[in-house]
């Protein structure tokens, strides 16, 4: 009769010898479970921006500034999908060949893709430049906006892009009365990264016919320049400037007494400091 309790004693002992590494298992499991969080899914949006310092503020070939420093930022956001939103601020001076009234504000979005295979990317949306203070300074608003569009591809270190910004009939041409109650720019660009180096060259030329034709004439502008970049740094000098000769500009100057209208259309040099993030 003593045999049937040690029996039932070693039976037990072995039940919960072989149900301990089970029992620990579980223990383990809940605890690697209860410290692991879940990881964050990643954004669909991304936020970029700059701001620098330019010894001037030339658009199109044009000063915008009385070929004085100015300071400059932009910030965008970018979703996932290609859309975008951004806007660009500039401070900029006045004279009596562009008054812009102290700042311009640009806010624009659009939709830019890539295309992998190819290189090519396409991008278009809405453009509006934004004025505060140029109805104080000229007694009208010269707020406008454009639509535009362009192609680019890279081969290699070498990027290509052609582009068009449009300006529609709206009430700066009417408010202005020019002659012509719309606006195309065309133009091109292309850089080259030269091959393990923190320097880069970049071009651009540009054509203006229509509403915002200068001294009367359509006309051509061009960029030329290297850039050297330093971590988020980026340190540029340009050469800048349009094809309007002084003949061009004389009756407006003559008319106002002044060399403004020929001294913002000459071509220039033009530096900057940039940091990105």
């Amino acid at each position: 009769m003593t045999s049937l309790p040690i029996l039932l004693s070693t039976c037990a002992l072995l039940a919960a010898t072989a149900a301990t590494p089970v029992l620990a298992q579980d223990a383990a499991d809940q605890t690697v479970d209860a410290s692991a969080a879940p990881a964050a899914p990643a954004s669909d949006f991304t936020i970029t921006g700059s701001a620098g310092i330019w010894s001037q503020y030339r658009f199109r070939g044009i000063s915008q500034s009385d070929n004085k420093p100015v300071v400059q930022g932009a910030f965008t956001v970018t979703h996932a999908s290609g859309f975008y939103v951004s806007t660009w601020g500039s401070s900029a001076s006045a004279n009596d060949a562009v008054n812009l009234g102290g700042t311009e504000i640009d806010v624009y979005g659009g939709y830019s893709h890539s295309f992998a295979k190819s290189g090519v990317t396409v991008d278009a949306g809405l453009y509006g430049y934004i004025y505060p203070g140029s109805q104080r300074a000229v007694g009208i608003s010269e707020n406008y906006f454009e639509v535009y569009g362009d192609v680019s591809k890279t081969l290699g270190p070498v990027t290509a892009k052609a582009g068009v910004n449009f300006a529609p009939n709206q009430s700066y041409f009417k408010d202005f009365r020019t002659a012509t109650r719309h606006n195309s720019y065309v133009y091109g660009e292309l850089g080259l990264a030269l091959p393990n180096s923190p320097v880069s060259l970049h071009s651009h030329v540009g054509h203006t016919g229509g509403g915002f034709d200068y001294a009367g004439t359509d006309y051509v502008d061009y960029t030329v320049g290297a850039t050297y970049k330093y971590k988020a740094l980026a340190f540029d000098l340009s050469v800048t400037g349009t094809n309007i000769s002084k003949s061009d500009t004389r009756p407006f100057d003559l008319a106002l007494d002044t060399s403004d209208f020929h001294r913002a259309a000459k071509t220039v040099l033009v530096g900057s400091v940039s940091a990105s993030f």
